[in-house]
């Protein structure tokens, strides 16, 4: 059924409305968005979320003339109750006359379970709001899961999942050792229910597990007995956890924890680059449980006169080159461009030899479905691709020329190593690298001082840039650097490197650093020692963190 069609509606008459879809969001882990989730927001008029909080990752799959909806409280800043935010449901609803309108009614975790979904749903039938139901990754299951607790395995009799708001529950019923209690709620909730369990007879020894922001890079689980989660429950040191696990199986997550014991789980990295091309690095550094900040160090502009890039478009269709070489994806990105502007595609490339400097070029080409001819077969940098790249041959070769679409502040290696192998080069300017405005004083502080883990450079211009405007990374933080021309710049510019891609993509990047803190922190452990972040490992005058719970 596409999202089009309406899979519940009303069978009473009223005025003509847009459809409502309630949709999952999972519990919290951008990945657990279900494929479903996505496509019904990607078609949404109007996003009503459980809160803000959540807004900048819904805005990553939403047209950007969707409108965005705080279900949580009013215009008037007071929070809503159940009823008042159905209210507000329908009210969206009823301001189209259009049955093909939609507003998605995003919801935390699965609709049907510890939700609003049966308030604000019996408030659409009552009304005629066409609706419909989206199931999505639920709390109760995923959380536990990340933490590494499963919920049911031998000696396991019942399973009882608990909106730790509830008032009346009876909880005698969930006393026995074989029984698995899940609770959802808030900390002072939590800790109601706790002492109910206690109060009812479950023995005090019992294993809890306490977990805050499951399943984000943020999640801090914290396992203690049934007697001790009570009084630090009442304390402000867990004062964000959401979900608490009851029962024998929290004894095995010393062995399953997977999630927050990743390598870079917990690290604060800085990834100097522009906003547009940080998505990809982003999702892999969040896949290895860490957060990403984004401070562009640079701009890509057009050239200042197009008359260059002009003549060498014209060039390119007449047969004036044997090669084009492409030595970074704003290279490809700034002739694709230019094609546009000029009606050519593709085809344009008939006849041409095409060089790439590395993976991550090549795959840009590939999306525009040129194949490259010559890659680097080791260093992925302007020297392996020279080392790579054949001299002319004037019995072979029946055009000497090569075209070379650049940034204006390039360096002359490949130019002049092709002409000392026989090629003449047209050197042209594609496009402009400007530097970025200096960041926020906070940011340049944090920089400075230690509070990021690790920074990634993807190019000796992120890396002239970053010192340029906001000054040099703290010696705790560790510099991986993109390839070996990146590294070298590093170490021009007083900076210790510790990781070096073996490829030129930023995938290879974050794994290597990845494959680098695992390889400390098994170091350290067989050391005896504990094992830290290296913003932990400051001076602790100059550290502005606490340490971060083990």
């Amino acid at each position: 059924m596409s999202t089009q069609s309406a899979a519940s509606t009303s069978s009473s008459t009223s005025a003509p409305s847009a459809r409502v879809a309630f949709v999952g969001a999972g519990p919290g882990d951008p990945g657990l968005l279900t494929v479903r989730a996505r496509d019904y927001l990607s078609a949404a008029d109007v996003v009503v979320l459980d809160s803000l909080h959540r807004a900048e990752e819904v805005r990553r799959y939403t047209r950007t003339d969707a409108e965005i909806l705080d279900g949580r409280q009013g215009e008037s800043g007071k929070a809503l109750t159940p009823a008042s935010r159905a209210s507000l449901v329908v009210r969206t609803a009823r301001r189209f006359s259009d049955h093909g309108m939609l507003v998605v009614r995003l919801m935390d975790g699965d609709p049907s379970a510890f939700s609003g979904l049966t308030t604000e749903a019996l408030a659409c039938s009552k009304a005629g709001v066409p609706f419909e139901i989206v199931p999505g990754v639920s709390t109760a299951w995923s959380v536990p899961a990340y933490a590494g607790v499963p919920l049911t395995g031998r000696g396991v009799r019942e399973l009882h999942m608990i909106n730790a708001g509830d008032t009346k529950t009876d909880w005698s019923l969930s006393v026995a050792d074989d029984i698995t209690v899940v609770l959802l709620g808030a900390p002072g909730d939590l800790r109601k229910s706790l002492l109910g369990l206690r109060k009812a007879g479950r023995d005090v020894q019992t294993p809890v597990a306490l977990t805050e922001h499951g399943t984000t890079v943020t999640q801090h689980t914290h396992v203690t007995c049934l007697d001790d989660a009570v009084e630090q429950l009442a304390g402000d040191e867990l004062g964000e956890v959401s979900v608490a696990v009851v029962g024998e199986q929290v004894a095995l997550r010393g062995e399953l924890s997977w999630y927050e014991s990743k390598p870079l789980f917990g690290w604060h990295i800085l990834v100097p680059r522009t906003q547009d091309q940080a998505g990809p690095m982003r999702e892999r550094i969040a896949a290895y449980g860490a957060t990403a900040a984004v401070v562009p160090t640079i701009s890509v502009e057009p050239p200042r006169t197009p008359q260059q890039m002009d003549k060498a478009i014209k060039g390119l269709v007449t047969g004036r080159y044997e090669w084009v070489g492409f030595t970074s994806v704003n290279a490809v990105r700034a002739i694709r461009e230019k094609f546009t502007e000029c009606g050519l595609d593709a085809r344009a490339f008939a006849g041409l030899k095409i060089a790439a400097v590395g993976g991550v070029t090549a795959e840009a080409l590939r999306e525009w479905g040129l194949e490259p001819d010559l890659m680097p077969e080791q260093e992925q940098s302007a020297r392996g691709l020279l080392e790579a790249w054949p001299p002319f041959d004037d019995v072979l070769d029946p055009i000497n020329r090569v075209l070379l679409p650049r940034a204006d502040i390039a360096t002359d290696t490949l130019v002049a190593g092709l002409q000392q192998i026989g090629w003449h080069v047209d050197d042209v300017t594609a496009y402009r690298t400007v530097r970025a405005t200096p960041p926020p004083a906070p940011v340049r502080e944090a920089i400075k001082g230690g509070e990021f883990d690790a920074v990634c450079f993807t190019s000796s211009s992120t890396v002239r840039n970053l010192v340029g405007i906001a000054g040099k990374p703290h010696p705790c933080t560790v510099v991986a650097c993109i390839g070996p021309a990146t590294a070298r710049t590093a170490e021009e510019h007083g900076l210790r490197v510790d990781v070096v891609a073996p490829e030129a993509s930023s995938a290879s990047l974050i794994d290597a650093l990845a494959a680098h803190a695992g390889d400390v922190a098994d170091a350290t452990t067989q050391a005896g020692e504990e094992v830290l972040r290296p913003s932990q490992r400051r001076p602790a005058g100059r550290r502005a963190q606490p340490k971060a719970r083990a």
